[in-house]
């Protein structure tokens, strides 16, 4: 092979790395265009805001806090009917509470924007974007 063969043969590879060097680069790019939009969405703002709310509101963190604790306590502790009756207690004060609400549905509303997003990738890659692949341990 001659000099010039190898120069061209590798031009042509530098060529190859760099196109793909610039594919990830406009793939990170658009990635940080997205998340950018994103956070200034008024649905990731409302969520923000309600998260933010109810980690401010003490009543609402001590039922959640709470009803954790007696899903904890049926879980060691198998069936209990009085346990259960103060969970479903506790359900309705979670129910009534505006904030815990109010957060929850700004979440609902969140994980709705980013599922449609993801149907939308999917559709242009042509597969389940976000599908789990197995892994994890054991």
């Amino acid at each position: 092979m001659s000099d010039a063969q190898d120069v061209e043969g590798a031009a042509e590879d530098s060529v190859g790395v760099s196109d793909e060097e610039d594919v990830e680069a406009n793939v990170e790019a658009a990635l940080r265009e997205f998340l950018d939009a994103l956070g200034e969405s008024e649905t990731y703002q409302r969520f923000v805001s309600a998260d933010e709310a109810l980690q401010d509101d003490d009543d609402a963190m001590a039922l959640l806090r709470e009803y954790q604790r007696k899903q904890q306590q049926i879980q060691r502790g198998g069936f209990d009917e009085s346990v259960m009756a103060e969970m479903k207690e506790l359900q309705t004060e979670i129910s009534n509470n505006e904030t815990i609400q109010r957060q929850q549905a700004a979440q609902a509303e969140l994980i709705e924007l980013l599922q449609r997003t993801n149907d939308t990738i999917s559709d242009e890659i042509g597969e389940e974007f976000a599908r789990s692949t197995g892994g994890g341990c054991c």
